[in-house]
């Protein structure tokens, strides 16, 4: 898999700037660290014995330019192809998360459409239920009584009247008020969108 990474070609280029930075850091490893350091450092056999002093152990081959690029563009893609495993992982889960309010925003959604309907089907029936109470007032009592309803509403009472019983409530309202009923039932009454 290693060889695999390293005979691609695109990524070479890439990864100059990686690997320089590799190559620095894997040399630095490779020859000791800083001369300072290396005196500080001594290591014990597990018979008790002190090692050979640093000056005695013999300095590795310092690797030749390919073995560094090899080294750090292997590297590199391992490192890339970690990132890239991380970032998905972090998909997954804000996917997970979006699914979950999904979900609830589609069963809230739900309940709206259910409440919606049994409202329509409140106002149907208490529409009707105004309709027949109007029906059955005294034409002078269903005037004085519509003028201190909201219009819209009042035009929507009478539209559901019968006609004569609409003509003889508007004929005993106020002229203002029976124009603007009027007015608005017209408008309700057109097929076309007046805007």
């Amino acid at each position: 898999m290693i060889e695999l990474f390293s005979s691609n070609p695109h990524r070479r280029p890439r990864l100059h700037t990686t690997m320089n930075l590799l190559a620095a850091v894997a040399i630095a490893a490779l020859v000791g660290g800083t001369p300072g350091r290396a005196e500080e450092v001594r290591q014990v056999l597990p018979s008790g014995q002190a090692s050979a002093q640093p000056g005695q152990l013999a300095h590795e081959k310092v690797p030749d330019e390919s073995e560094i690029q090899r080294f750090c563009s292997n590297i590199a893609d391992a490192a890339r192809d970690r990132r890239y495993a991380l970032q998905a992982e972090e998909l997954k889960q804000l996917q997970a998360g979006i699914d979950e309010r999904m979900k609830a925003l589609e069963t809230k959604r739900a309940e709206y459409e259910q409440w919606l309907k049994r409202r329509e089907v409140f106002l149907a029936r208490a529409e009707d239920s105004v309709v027949k109470i109007y029906a059955g007032m005294k034409p002078d009592a269903a005037a004085e009584r519509l003028a201190m309803v909201n219009a819209e509403l009042a035009a929507a009472i009478l539209m559901k009247l019968d006609s004569r019983k609409a003509g003889v409530i508007l004929n005993e309202m106020d002229q203002k008020a029976a124009a603007t009923l009027t007015g608005i039932m017209a408008s309700a009454a057109r097929r076309v969108d007046p805007s």
